[in-house]
């Protein structure tokens, strides 16, 4: 009964190795020709792989190309790759952010006080220019105020002048002074002339004058005083000087001829002073000041016959510069 058990045993051995054996080699051979199908797949896809990069190598030289051929404004530009800050340095950058935008800030800030100093400054100098067309408007009123009172004053003064010149020829007259007589007479003629003109100008516009709103130019001394004026009023003076030297000059010849003694004090023309003054730009007592300076001058050189303080160009007596400008002393304020 053993001996049949291990027989039975390894007739089933037997058996189940004769399987085993032949269910192996169909699998050993299917394996080796998939070994050999495989194979060239393996091959298809490295091809595949390497042709790759050689396609897209030929594409970039191909855009390279074509982006060489268009305007520089229409380039494709290769794409920078944005640098990160490090994280130890984003504070830093931070804080450089920061400081840009208060010093952006400052600068706007610095503008806008420009700005409003700058607005301040015209408003000032707009106000500045209106106080000083005010001022001017009142200093012209105020110059023709004066000078309408002036005028009306020496119109007044002149026709008591005209009576004492009268009186004056009369006496002469009596005196037998024929030269003296014929100068008064010519002086009296020039004097009535003078008031003719003052009368016919009643409605003297004095808007018009350039004299009323024209800046002081110039200042004088006169005893003691400083006194103001422009160009007008210094021509004016200059004028007084140069009459008083020419009715001065004839006086005195006049006195030399009637073989009289030297007084130019007792020459009407002397006491008088207003040849020439029609009541503007100037004091009435201004002119006749200045008027006798040149005809105390003038009567002298008449009398000696000379011309130590004046010139005679072509029959027009004037006083010499430097004489003048000793008498008048006018310094530029301007």
């Amino acid at each position: 009964m053993k001996r049949f058990g291990m027989i039975t045993i390894a007739a089933l051995f037997l058996l189940f190795g004769n399987t085993a054996l032949a269910y192996a080699q169909p699998n050993q051979g299917q394996n080796k020709q998939d070994k050999k199908q495989g194979k060239p797949e393996k091959q298809t896809k490295a091809k595949k792989q390497q042709a790759k990069p050689e396609k897209q190598q030929q594409d970039q030289q191909a855009q390279k190309r074509q982006d060489q051929t268009r305007p520089p404004q229409q380039r494709v530009q290769p794409q920078e790759q944005k640098k990160q800050p490090e994280p130890q340095h984003a504070q830093q950058v931070q804080d450089r952010n920061a400081q840009r935008k208060l010093e952006q800030q400052r600068q706007v800030q610095q503008v806008h006080d420009r700005n409003a100093q700058r607005k301040l400054e015209q408003q000032r100098q707009v106000q500045q220019v209106h106080d000083r067309n005010a001022q001017r408007k009142l200093e012209q009123q105020r110059r023709i105020d004066l000078q309408r009172r002036n005028v009306t004053l020496y119109r007044q003064n002149l026709d008591q002048q005209m009576s004492l010149a009268q009186q004056r020829t009369a006496q002469l007259q009596q005196q037998k002074r024929m030269a003296q007589y014929r100068y008064q007479q010519r002086y009296y003629d020039r004097l009535r002339q003078q008031q003719i003109r003052l009368q016919n100008e009643r409605n003297y516009n004095y808007n018009n004058d350039p004299y009323y709103y024209t800046d002081w130019t110039y200042r004088y001394n006169r005893g003691g005083t400083y006194y103001q004026t422009n160009q007008y009023g210094a021509d004016l003076l200059r004028q007084a000087v140069n009459n008083g030297y020419q009715e001065g000059f004839r006086a005195g010849q006049a006195d030399r001829q009637d073989r009289w003694r030297s007084s130019y004090q007792d020459s009407y023309a002397y006491q008088d002073a207003n040849y020439g003054y029609d009541g503007r730009y100037v004091q009435q007592d201004e002119y006749n000041y200045y008027f006798r300076e040149g005809f105390r001058r003038g009567y002298e050189d008449g009398f000696n016959s000379r011309s130590q303080f004046g010139s005679n160009a072509n029959g027009k007596l004037s006083v010499l510069d430097a004489i003048l400008g000793g008498i008048l002393n006018l310094q530029s304020i301007r």
